[in-house]
């Protein structure tokens, strides 16, 4: 057995100890006593000094298979999504199921090394060799001690605009993707944007799977295909495994038809997704000024008790020119376009990056810090939420089942003047 003492927990001002045995959490015990009647005297007791100790950060959308592919061919010239798909288009057909999972293992270690345990990418199946799920799914059985990673069938060029892509998503879903994914403001009309999101729900219902849609990635007030999938999947009684990424025009739209909107999306269940960094990158190109954010409504889906959490999206591909992996920056960026910072959502502003990307995977059973659950946690160069975001603060330590995957020294200022010491 394992103790961890002078833990900091979320929404606690006290010191606890956590103790770990055969990696889960036996017992959290406030204040912390040298008392060994729970371990025994053989119990290794760790001293975390009173940082801040949080689930691990999750990323529940990421595109791993286009990592650091910016520059492989033409640049997005026009900064747009659309631009960035065709590029993308162009220079996929060139990668090998090696090169691939080397790809995707270096985006791994980037997001890992940043204390994210928990990924959730999307991978392009609008390529009859799936290159690209071979090697995610390989990836994911080698990572599974150390990473729960899911796989979205991704048709990124889409379901029907791609000739057979339909049958190319049911096809990485027998192949093992956890998730059915859409893009269907990408289709070539309205109509065929609504199919698929039909063609989604159809498959997820088929196959017992996960949903996560690429919907409304744009400023076009007119692209309401949220609309179509939370009533969909809140006839089927699916919302809470149904995910909703973007939703950017919802972030565009008037506010009567939000009104609405939000008790249906209540209703339901369903999830929401938000990828600041990219969204205020991608969108808004068509504007001059005012100029819109891109984000979707993030401020007040949380205030309705709808659940939403951020993710970085890409890292360095033809979409997004940067991206490290860091959540901790994805939620800095996120409550300032969002305007989350009075001192009461400084508090659960972590949660956008935590345990609500659990609750959008759909992993809540096995995650967070509770007794009975996976030892899994994070501790934060912190002593406090305000601290640990004023301050942008970085990973000391992560901890899977009870044993470290890293641990790094805190950051130390030498040969200061008297002034800065």
């Amino acid at each position: 057995m394992k103790k961890f003492i002078n833990v900091r927990l979320k929404g606690s001002q006290n010191l606890n100890s956590i103790y770990v045995e055969n990696g889960v959490i036996r017992k959290i015990m406030l204040g912390t006593s040298e008392d060994n009647s729970l371990g025994g005297e053989d119990c290794e007791t760790i001293d975390v000094e009173g940082h801040l100790v949080v689930p691990p950060y999750v990323d529940p959308h990421l595109h791993l298979d286009y990592v650091f592919t910016a520059g492989l061919g033409e640049n997005n010239a026009s900064g747009t999504l659309f631009e960035g798909i065709q590029r993308w288009s162009e220079s996929k057909g060139h990668m090998t199921v090696q090169e691939m999972k080397e790809r995707i293992y270096s985006g791994i270690r980037k997001e890992m090394l940043h204390g994210v345990q928990a990924i959730r990418t999307h991978i392009d199946v609008t390529d009859p060799t799936f290159t690209g799920l071979k090697a995610a799914l390989e990836v994911r059985e080698e990572v599974k001690d150390i990473l729960d990673l899911q796989i979205v069938a991704f048709p990124q060029e889409g379901m029907y605009a791609y000739k057979g892509g339909d049958e190319l998503v049911e096809e990485g879903l027998k192949m093992g993707a956890d998730c059915v994914g859409a893009i269907p403001h990408f289709e070539l009309a309205r109509e065929f944007g609504e199919k698929s999101i039909h063609k989604t729900v159809e498959l997820a219902l088929k196959y017992d799977k996960l949903i996560d849609v690429h919907c409304d990635e744009t400023d076009d007030t007119q692209s309401r295909f949220l609309e179509l999938l939370n009533a969909l999947v809140l006839m089927e009684g699916i919302g809470t495994k149904t995910t909703a990424s973007h939703t950017c025009s919802f972030g565009s739209a008037d506010n009567s038809y939000a009104f609405r909107m939000m008790k249906l999306f209540k209703k339901s269940g369903i999830n929401f997704i938000s990828c600041p960094t990219e969204n205020i990158y991608l969108e808004g190109r068509q504007d001059s000024y005012p100029k819109r954010r891109g984000l979707t409504r993030v401020k007040e889906l949380h205030d309705q008790g709808i659940n939403v959490c951020f993710a970085q999206d890409s890292m360095s591909d033809p979409w997004y020119p940067l991206g490290n992996g860091n959540m901790m920056m994805i939620l800095d960026h996120g409550i300032h376009i969002a305007q989350m910072m009075s001192p009461e959502e400084i508090q659960d502003d972590l949660d956008l990056v935590t345990t609500n990307g659990a609750i959008t995977m759909h992993i809540q059973d096995r995650y967070g810090i509770e007794e009975g659950k996976p030892a899994n946690f994070i501790v934060l160069d912190a002593k406090s939420e305000f601290e640990a975001i004023c301050e942008r603060a970085g990973i000391l330590a992560s901890v899977r089942k009870g044993e470290y995957l890293f641990q790094k020294e805190p950051a130390k200022v030498i040969g200061a003047i008297d002034l800065l010491k």
